[in-house]
């Protein structure tokens, strides 16, 4: 008979027996098929194959050691009920010490906990030595430990999702720029080599240690982000270079025709402002600068690398000069637009001004004294040369006032008359 300790507790029924053994069977297929899944996870196999470090290897570390104690726990469990389905199958009609001794093995202290020695000083004279507790309990601790292994599995298992595959697209972008830099002009590329080394930085943490990447259950693939934004712009400036390389002739005519622009957007600039001087009062739109022949020369500059076929630096070089091509146009045509823009102002004024004439006549002020002596000043300070942009304005806002007087005036006649 199991000593269980199952002492004064009140037998169970030879049917409350049966149930609860059916219950336990159907129990112990659910833990084992838990535990074999665990065991067959992704997650797992992972784990088992890699060489960990960190913080994925501590807390590997914790759940396979939970995990055997859960198996071990498993077996002491299964061997108390495969005791106590024994001894139910061989008394048909139990008598009521067998009741009474499953009853223990079903409800007492019946499974030793594996490793689970008491401690000395916790021991009683007549205590047991080791640790013991009920099949309920078993599964509890079972069912503790099966959730830390599975939550480390789990969270390892997202985090190897969410990198690797990256990792490893990132990883042959590098290995194909790099046969790609090396066909190109076979020189070492320093942007190429610190992406290299931060990759394989990244790598070696992705999967060594990829639970230390995860930030409120979310996988931290910044780093990995920016590597691959980085091996994608450099291999654009690769894949411009060779470009540059089998159509450099093209590419040069290009951007020398970008310099033409610049030059001659300059020279319109600078006519713009000497026309603007002249015929502007009080002008002070700066003096353009000349950028075109600097570009010229750095254009030139660029001789010496395409005849040592130094692709890559031409492109990128050829770039910046594109780029500075583009702002030195942009600064070309707002000087230009500063100067024609005064220009532009002054033939607005004249044309509003011969418009408020003619509105002036329609409505029969085209003898008017005092109008066409504020026409008379306004056309001499929008017609002299230089012209008084300021004065000019007010002269035009005058004579339009001075109209919309007289024409109030007359409708006020008008309406006394009636």
């Amino acid at each position: 008979m199991n000593e269980s300790g199952a002492g004064a507790v009140a037998p169970m029924s030879r049917e409350g027996i049966d149930h609860a053994l059916g219950h336990l069977r159907d129990e112990k297929e659910r833990i084992s098929s838990a535990l074999l899944d665990l065991e067959g996870h992704d997650g797992t196999r992972l784990l088992k194959g890699a060489r960990l470090a960190g913080e994925t290897w501590r807390r590997w570390e914790d759940a396979r050691t939970g995990i055997a104690l859960v198996w071990r726990l498993y077996d002491a469990y299964q061997r108390v009920l495969a005791e106590a389905s024994e001894l139910r199958e061989r008394h048909g009609r139990p008598s009521p010490a067998v009741l009474l001794e499953l009853t223990g093995l079903l409800t007492g202290e019946s499974v030793e906990v594996p490793g689970g020695e008491i401690p000395l000083e916790r021991r009683t004279l007549l205590g047991a030595a080791s640790e013991r507790i009920t099949l309920d309990e078993a599964v509890e601790r079972m069912s503790a430990g099966y959730a830390t292994a599975a939550e480390v599995i789990a969270a390892a298992d997202t985090a190897w999702t969410a990198l690797l595959v990256p990792l490893e697209d990132v990883e042959e972008s590098w290995r194909e720029t790099a046969l790609l830099a090396q066909d190109l002009d076979g020189a070492r590329h320093p942007e190429l080599d610190r992406l290299g080394r931060e990759l394989s930085a990244v790598g070696h943490v992705a999967r060594t240690d990829p639970l230390s990447l995860v930030r409120d259950d979310k996988v931290d693939t910044a780093r990995l982000d920016r590597l691959r934004e980085a091996m994608a712009a450099l291999r654009a400036s690769l894949d411009e270079a060779v470009r540059l390389r089998d159509g450099h002739a093209e590419r040069l005519a290009e951007v020398a025709a970008s310099i033409g622009e610049v030059e001659e957007a300059e020279r319109q600039a600078r006519e713009a402002r000497t026309t603007a001087t002249i015929k502007i009062a009080a002008v002070r739109v700066p003096e353009p600068p000349s950028l075109g022949g600097g570009l010229r020369h750095r254009l030139a500059d660029l001789d010496a690398l395409r005849e040592a076929g130094r692709w890559a630096e031409l492109a990128a070089r050829l770039a910046e000069l594109d780029r500075a091509a583009a702002a030195a146009l942009e600064r070309a045509r707002d000087n230009l637009g500063l100067s024609t823009g005064l220009l532009d102002r002054r033939g607005e004024l004249r044309g509003r001004l011969e418009a408020y004439r003619a509105k002036a006549a329609r409505l029969g002020f085209a003898e008017d004294e005092g109008l066409t002596e504020l026409y008379a000043r306004a056309r001499e300070l929008l017609w002299s040369a230089p012209c008084d942009l300021r004065g000019s304005t007010a002269a035009v806002a005058r004579y339009q006032d001075a109209i919309k007087n007289c024409e109030s005036q007359d409708q006020s006649r008008t309406e006394s008359g009636r």
